[in-house]
């Protein structure tokens, strides 16, 4: 990057980028300026190029033509979707690895004092080496060395570690506990650019408010993919959409993106109309005198005026995914209940004494910590999982539904998509397996490709396809929304309204929850309370209750 100016403020300099892969164009001549303290969310639907985006800002990949630009000094830290796994120490010393460059300065310091004890006293050497040895002290207490351990609790606490946690192997963590820790060494880190691709996948809603608060006080850039609503509101400034190969910049959040984007689509359509008419007019008006020899100059004006014009076209609008549950059977009053519940895993007791009614119309959230239980419950109710003590009753007329939090990951690898949702096929005439797939936005030869290709969120949508195969009055869904985009949440939030049966929802998602629940049933290690909230009013009088 050397010899390169950069605009005052200026961080990263997308300029003219053009990528595509074969016919597939990504991205058309993008132009954009990421600052240091900004905060962005960049939004667009599956496909449409987001993490090629943020691969380009890591340099990991290299556009066709135009560049990404950075001064030497920016650092870039990422966190992914999830696949990060860490193992061979304890917590604390994993989080002791953010301040690699501390500790490295600090071995140099080490190496310099124990050599100046060894060196002539009046030689060059060794006021080079005593030159040296300042600017490292300079660079290490930049670091804050004496205060490395305090923030290492701080940000480990606020992403749901116990003290005791901090001694614990690195083995003992299950894969979301090991995105959490790498979430928490990127905060330790702290780059001039911060990347987090869905990083409330795998925290708990307490985990998920902490966060928002501290990246609020960041001091460097922000960029988030997140299909969670509530997250980009609370964490963002800035609104970047990219869409059929173009970068589209909003100066304000995702509320902001979406009334602009709605403004500036009806600005183009109305452009579009009057276009329209204006070339109609002088189309009319050249054909009216094309023959007329004293009005050849204007015509032939008029023509050329025509050839040079730039036709305004509307935007086209992107697919949109369609989601219906199938009409519920009649249910009766009581849907299922839970008495003197036990459950353990070997010497983890998951419920002791649990006591849980669901009756008809219920719409339950499920909130509680990571390793509540919340999932395990889930699968109880769903009568797919195996408990020690108590009683399970469903109701007479209950069908249940289960979409499982795995389910997506859990398609047949060999199955083509129609054949996996046929498998779902239950004595239902009614159910269409193609209907479905193309109402999800599988249309084609789509049906046709085999699951193991398919993305995170195209293997939801056939997930969910295969929940429509059977009618049922007692939804149970489990992070029904992982990898689906934010139009398609409210889709299914749209359906959920509408199914007339009763549904229980695990789910980190506070602005998909909050209009589809009317109760919030918390789960926790010692006890359950179920509260006549929305997941919004639950968090604010958690907040009550700590004060």
């Amino acid at each position: 990057m050397e010899g390169k100016r950069f605009d005052v403020g200026a961080m990263f300099l997308i300029k003219e980028v053009n990528l595509s892969y074969g016919a597939k164009v990504l991205f058309k001549e993008i132009s954009e300026t990421i600052g240091p303290r900004d905060r962005i969310a960049l939004v667009g639907s599956n496909g449409s190029g987001k993490t090629t985006l943020l691969r380009l800002l890591m340099e990991e990949e290299t556009p066709d033509s135009g560049s990404v630009e950075k001064p030497d000094y920016a650092t870039v830290g990422y966190l992914p979707q999830d696949g990060i796994s860490v193992s061979g120490c304890t917590l604390r010393e994993e989080a002791g690895k953010a301040f690699a460059d501390a500790n490295a300065i600090k071995a140099k310091l080490d190496e310099a004092e124990s050599e100046l004890g060894e060196m002539e006293p009046d030689t060059d050497e060794f006021y080079d080496l005593i030159d040296m040895k300042g600017d490292w002290e300079e660079q290490l207490s930049a670091f804050e060395p004496e205060k490395m351990n305090a923030r290492i609790d701080r940000v480990f606490s606020g992403m749901g570690f116990s003290k005791e946690d901090m001694d614990r192997s690195l083995d003992e963590f299950s894969g979301g506990w090991q995105m959490r820790i790498a979430l928490g060494k990127l905060l330790l880190q702290g780059p001039s650019l911060l990347i987090l691709d869905e990083p409330t996948n795998h925290l708990d809603v307490v985990a998920q408010n902490w966060l928002e608060q501290y990246l609020k006080h960041y001091q460097g850039a922000i960029l988030v993919i997140s299909h969670d609503r509530a997250f980009l509101e609370s964490v963002t400034e800035r609104t970047m959409e990219l869409k059929m190969g173009k970068l589209i910049n909003y100066k304000g959040n995702y509320t902001f993106y979406l009334q602009e984007s709605a403004a500036r689509k009806e600005r183009q359509r109305k452009t579009y109309v009057s276009q329209k008419k204006e070339i109609e007019k002088e189309k009319e008006f050249i054909n009216r005198f094309r023959s007329n020899i004293k009005k050849a100059a204007m015509v032939q004006s008029r023509i050329k005026a025509l050839e040079k014009m730039e036709i305004v076209k509307p935007e086209a609008d992107e697919k949109k995914i369609y989601f219906r549950f199938p009409p519920s059977p009649p249910a009766s009053h009581k849907v299922v209940e839970i008495k003197g519940l036990r459950k353990a895993y070997d010497d983890l007791e998951v419920f002791n004494g649990l006591d849980l009614r669901i009756e008809k119309g219920d719409r339950i959230a499920v909130a509680g910590v990571n390793g509540a239980g919340k999932s395990t419950l889930a699968r109880i109710l769903a009568g797919v999982e195996p408990f020690q003590d108590g009683i399970r009753d469903v109701g007479v007329n209950t069908v249940i539904g289960y979409f499982a939090q795995h389910q997506a990951e859990e398609l047949n690898p060999d199955n083509e998509v129609l054949a996996e949702v046929e498998e779902e096929l239950h004595d239902n005439p009614n159910a269409n397996p193609r209907a479905a797939l193309g109402a999800l936005l599988f249309s084609g030869n789509d049906v046709f490709k085999k699951t193991s290709v398919l993305s995170g969120g195209e293997r939801n949508r056939v997930a969910l396809a295969k929940l429509l195969m059977k009618p049922c009055n007692f939804l149970i869904m489990d992070e029904p929304t992982n990898h689906l985009d934010i139009r398609s949440k409210e889709v299914l939030q749209e359906a959920l309204n509408i199914f007339d049966g009763t549904a229980l929802i695990v789910s980190h998602d506070r602005s998909f929850l909050d209009s589809v629940v009317t109760k919030v049933l918390e789960v926790s290690p010692n006890k359950t309370r179920m509260l006549t909230c929305n997941v919004s009013e639950y968090m604010e009088r958690l907040k009550t209750e700590e004060v």
